[in-house]
């Protein structure tokens, strides 16, 4: 079911206080603006999954995406009854993203509906990696509290541009 106009207009998207937040980071190098950062990620990715079309799996999920320049891109998954035509919402902002040029990533944010610690899957693994080794993937524990990993961590020796010579 598309969006309608009502709904779109609730996603209020805090582009602003996203890049301020992440200039902050940058420029304090402090875990605690770290920290808040990832929460704003999160709630992001969180306002990003109620517009998920998951009807097969009834597995809703929300992305984030941050980008090393600070801009902020949502996702959610969307779902196909073809399975295999069915995208994630992690995949789904990094598309976005790159098809508005932007390629360099800082964080991806990742939350689900019916489960906490919903880490991204493979395939999400292995599309996030093609933009660097270092990109961290921050979710939200069943606690409440937020865990990191960078990439290379959640998807050792991977394959990637430099396999082909890149």
């Amino acid at each position: 079911m598309p969006a309608n106009s009502e709904q779109t207009k609730s996603l209020n998207v805090d582009r602003e206080a996203i890049r301020k937040a992440f200039e902050k980071q940058q420029k304090s190098g402090d875990a605690a603006d770290r920290e808040s950062l990832d929460r704003l990620l999160i709630d992001h990715a969180l306002m990003a999954m109620q517009f998920t079309y998951s009807p097969y799996s009834e597995f809703p999920v929300g992305s984030a995406v941050l980008s090393k320049s600070g801009e902020v891109f949502l996702g959610c998954n969307v779902e196909n009854a073809s399975y295999g035509c069915t995208i994630c919402a992690e995949r789904t902002a990094l598309v976005k993203a790159v098809s508005e040029g932007v390629k360099e990533f800082d964080t991806v944010a990742v939350v689900c509906e019916r489960t906490k610690d919903a880490w991204p899957c493979g395939a999400c693994r292995q599309f996030i990696a093609e933009f660097g080794a270092s990109i961290r993937v921050v979710v939200e524990g069943s606690d409440g509290t937020v865990h990191v990993n960078s990439i290379s961590e959640l998807l050792p020796h991977m394959f990637g541009p430099g396999a082909l010579g890149k």
